[in-house]
């Protein structure tokens, strides 16, 4: 495969520009200020993050074998902490670092 040319990385930057604008600024064109946002589109903002999480905590251990390797127990310590990191301080961002800090110390340095 060969490198991209000068006006095709203009125009993949340009796409990728033009669809990162549109998914920002598209809510604020189709729900305007002056109407309630309706009571769908107000669940589905609830609803879709928990979703994406669990989606991702299936994704991640879809591949995890308790017969084997480190039996899981990596994955399970990382995710305990987690857990108790956001049940204790309520900061995704806090928790989601310190589980993947744990767990990558955990497969580099212990199992």
């Amino acid at each position: 495969m060969s490198p991209m040319t000068i006006p095709e990385q203009i125009i993949t930057i340009a796409i990728c520009v033009i669809g990162t604008m549109l998914t920002r600024f598209l809510p604020f064109v189709v729900f305007s200020s002056k109407k309630p946002v309706p009571k769908y589109i107000q669940y589905l903002g609830k609803a879709l993050p928990l979703a994406v999480f669990g989606m991702l905590v299936v994704y991640c251990l879809k591949n995890v074998s308790l017969l084997s390797g480190s039996h899981g127990i990596p994955e399970i310590i990382a995710i305990a902490v987690t857990a108790g990191l956001h049940l204790w301080k309520k900061q995704m961002l806090l928790s989601v670092a310190a589980g993947t800090f744990v767990y990558m110390l955990l497969v580099q340095l212990v199992f």
